[in-house]
């Protein structure tokens, strides 16, 4: 018997493929890789706070997030 994966889901985006992204107060609370990713290609699930400035990065990929509202 076989599973359904994330891997078979097509209205998934494939996870760290963009090395910024700019995200809303919607997006909160911040994981890498977002909810809408697909999990199998990437690392671990993160959460990351975007401090003061709003800006981040994800200390897997690098990916560098930027609050936009």
């Amino acid at each position: 018997m076989t599973h359904r994966t994330d891997a078979q889901d097509d209205s998934l985006a494939y996870a760290n493929t963009q090395r910024q992204v700019e995200v809303s107060r919607s997006d909160l609370p911040l994981s890498c890789p977002m909810p809408n990713q697909k999990l199998w290609n990437a690392h671990p699930r993160v959460y990351l706070s975007c401090g003061d400035d709003g800006v981040t990065s994800c200390p897997y990929c690098g990916t560098h997030y930027v609050l936009a509202d």
